[in-house]
């Protein structure tokens, strides 16, 4: 065996130092990589997250809500024939991304674009479970994006948001036409929905649909606490402003109140104006959007 001299084996030493540094600097990396990496961009996504709830509305009863981790509901999407929606947003493109859909009932001035809205985002259309089943049959839209429901039932398209569909005094009739006759018919839309929509920070929404007062109001305030109450006021199809004040100030008495379903046709006359008056001096403050607009909470 040959000898190996004191400047050899310091050289040795040095070198093998190296390697194992390099190695250790290696596993360092890839541990950084393995373990760092994800928590460090689930720390950037959740502090990328909305620090608010967006909603926007369309005019009628067409919104749409952000929530605070960016998923997207439309509620009663009736935007491209819709007169008050603003030219600038009658584009389907126009509303983003969408993650859900929810329909109160089945007249076309709450579900024209829902069908086509679901089909361009592969979003799930939640509805009176009979105008899911029509929809169906129909062929309008495939069973995976037809999850059924009806009222009192609740979904949770995602953690920490939950969807109740609730009572509604209406109507809901859906008027298809048939491609071979060219005629209108008459098809089952189930029974009116409203729906309370909790939030990932617990905040509510309480979209009511086309109803008129309804003394179970009452329990809707007591069971979920709405936070907004959106309700129609246009009278002659649903309530006027007078009883969406009686059912703010009496029944359901959230902290802010929307407006919605007034002055699109020469029947729903009512207008903010006279509900603010009904409201009087009202615990509840009452939030006026402009079509297109956008609030936060």
């Amino acid at each position: 065996m040959e000898a190996i001299s004191p400047q050899q084996a310091s050289f040795s030493r040095f070198r093998g130092s190296v390697i194992l540094n390099n190695i250790k600097s290696s596993w360092l990396c890839f541990l950084a990589r393995a373990f760092l990496l994800p928590s460090l961009l689930a720390f950037c996504a959740s502090s990328m997250a909305q620090s608010s709830i967006q909603v926007q509305w369309f005019g009628q009863s067409a919104f749409k809500i952000t929530t605070m981790n960016g998923h997207v509901i439309i509620i009663d999407p009736w935007i491209l024939k819709n007169p008050k929606t603003p030219t600038e947003l009658k584009s389907l493109d126009a509303l983003g991304k969408v993650d859900v859909v929810l329909v109160t009932h089945a007249h076309w001035d709450h579900t024209a674009d829902a069908v086509a809205i679901a089909l361009q985002n592969q979003a799930p259309l939640y509805g009176p479970g009979d105008f899911s089943q029509t929809l169906m049959n129909l062929g309008s839209l495939p069973p995976k994006l037809l999850p059924r429901m009806n009222k009192g039932g609740t979904v949770s398209p995602w953690p920490g948001v939950k969807i109740t569909a609730v009572h509604a005094e209406h109507s809901s009739t859906y008027v298809w036409n048939n491609p071979v006759t060219s005629k209108d018919e008459s098809l089952p839309g189930g029974e009116p929905l409203g729906f309370v929509i909790e939030l990932e920070n617990g905040f509510k929404i309480y979209h009511a649909g086309d109803t008129d007062v309804f003394g179970d109001m009452a329990l809707i305030q007591k069971r979920y606490h709405p936070d907004v109450a959106m309700l129609p006021i246009g009278g002659n199809f649903t309530m006027d402003p007078q009883g969406a004040a009686y059912a703010i100030n009496e029944l359901l008495k959230p902290k802010w109140v929307i407006p919605m379903h007034f002055q699109t046709n020469p029947y729903n006359t009512g207008s903010p104006e006279d509900f603010a008056k009904a409201l009087g001096n009202s615990a509840t403050d009452l939030m006026v959007m402009k079509p297109g607009e956008v609030r936060k909470f």
